[in-house]
């Protein structure tokens, strides 16, 4: 039996978004990984917008609206300046060499494929065969996280997992109420804007976003 076409652009959209997250994997440049999570939010938006339109949802329009101001347009906008202002032209150091990364996110996205298997058996929206990418699309934000030694690169990881769990919502029960989307994309506002600040901070005390600075002042 053929998939509905708003089933199938779904489904669509859910591979765009996988690729994006091993595209930022693998990407070494700032600049560059903060296009790509515009790109990862264009995708998200109307992705939101698609199940919207397909099951009369009516707040998941507010929903996609409020993602395309916030993580394609805003965010990405207050990371540019900050890479500006901080003169950010360096690659990103990751902990892992590319291929052994690479090699990892496989992995994981093969057991997030197993372990949402039965959660999406019991699911009855029409988006539940896009969880196991949703629970990947997270787990290779965390290990993008975790394998990289800059501040900006966390924080941009940390976003990334962020438009994850958010997919895997819209995929298990059509969204978030929406006091709690509201709240979310204000912590979320607030808090790039307090970790701006301490980029700067971190950049004037030790001449470097490198982490490993921290670690060094925690051991004095």
């Amino acid at each position: 039996m053929a998939l509905p076409l708003t089933s199938q652009l779904i489904n669509v959209l859910a591979a765009l978004l996988l690729l994006i997250s091993f595209a930022m994997l693998s990407q070494r440049r700032v600049l560059s990984l903060i296009n790509l999570y515009a790109w990862q939010g264009l995708v998200l938006a109307v992705n939101t917008f698609t199940v919207a339109y397909s099951t009369g949802q009516d707040h998941l329009y507010f929903s996609a609206a409020l993602t395309l101001l916030l993580k394609v347009l805003l965010l990405p906008w207050i990371l540019h300046r900050l890479i500006r202002k901080l003169n950010v032209k360096w690659d990103v150091e990751p902990l892992l060499n590319i291929p052994v990364t690479l090699l990892v996110g496989i992995v994981l996205v093969v057991f997030a494929f197993n372990l949402a298997l039965p959660i999406a058996q019991l699911a009855g929206t029409i988006t539940r065969s896009t969880l196991g990418i949703a629970m990947a699309s997270v787990l290779l934000s965390f290990l993008m996280m975790i394998t990289r030694r800059k501040a900006v690169p966390q924080v941009i990881g940390f976003l990334a997992m962020e438009n994850g769990l958010f997919f895997a919502a819209t995929s298990t029960t059509y969204g978030m109420p929406m006091v709690v989307e509201l709240g979310i994309a204000l912590d979320i506002l607030v808090g790039t804007l307090i970790l701006g600040i301490f980029f700067f901070q971190i950049r004037e005390a030790f001449d470097s976003l490198d982490l490993k600075h921290m670690e060094r002042l925690r051991e004095d």
